[in-house]
């Protein structure tokens, strides 16, 4: 297991030049934005307009915080993505443009490239404590908001576990958060 702190993600521009992404984990360490396996990141959008194309990438956004954005991606259905509605994953190569429901928003957005590995992405709230099951592979805890201790690592909002496993482990966690579980796997 490894602590990412939120004061350590590393900050940069997005693809496009629109705005600012904060980089939480890359796989393989030290990766850029054409060669990524898997990329964990979160990004403030304050205005409408496109979105960055990455060829043979998937994607999941969740909102973190603002009203939302409602999502025009090639081939499917306008979708309302808020802070309420479960992640949503869609190809990251299909040209894709987003509206601001309602101001600026922050989005948490998991990468992975397709063929070599897939993602979930996961919303749960805790007050007391729970058990979760990790799959086998890599698995990123996201402290979203209050604090958690995961077997005895405690994260406040904004901090990350990175969780590497052959197989698949059972961990404790406990206090008052609500956390984004983000599993990966290699195919």
């Amino acid at each position: 297991m490894k602590l990412l702190r939120a004061s350590d993600h590393k900050r940069m521009p997005w693809k496009n030049g629109g705005g600012e992404t904060v980089e939480i984990a890359v796989s393989p360490e030290g990766a850029g934005l054409a060669d990524f396996d898997w990329r964990v990141s979160m990004a403030t959008v304050a205005t409408d307009g496109p979105f960055s194309v990455f060829p043979g990438i998937d994607r999941t956004l969740s909102i973190l915080d603002g009203g939302g954005m409602t999502l025009f991606i090639e081939g499917r259905e306008r979708e309302r993505l808020t802070q309420a509605s479960e992640p949503l994953s869609f190809a990251a190569d299909a040209p894709t443009s987003a509206t601001l429901i309602d101001g600026t928003i922050m989005d948490l957005n998991v990468m992975t490239r397709r063929g070599r590995f897939t993602h979930s992405v996961q919303r749960i709230s805790v007050d007391g404590t729970a058990e979760v099951t990790f799959k086998g592979g890599t698995s990123l805890v996201r402290c979203h908001r209050g604090d958690a201790e995961i077997d005895g690592t405690a994260l406040a909002g904004g901090d990350c576990l990175l969780i590497c496993n052959d197989i698949a482990t059972q961990h404790s966690i406990s206090g008052k958060a609500q956390l984004f579980c983000i599993a990966i796997e290699a195919i």
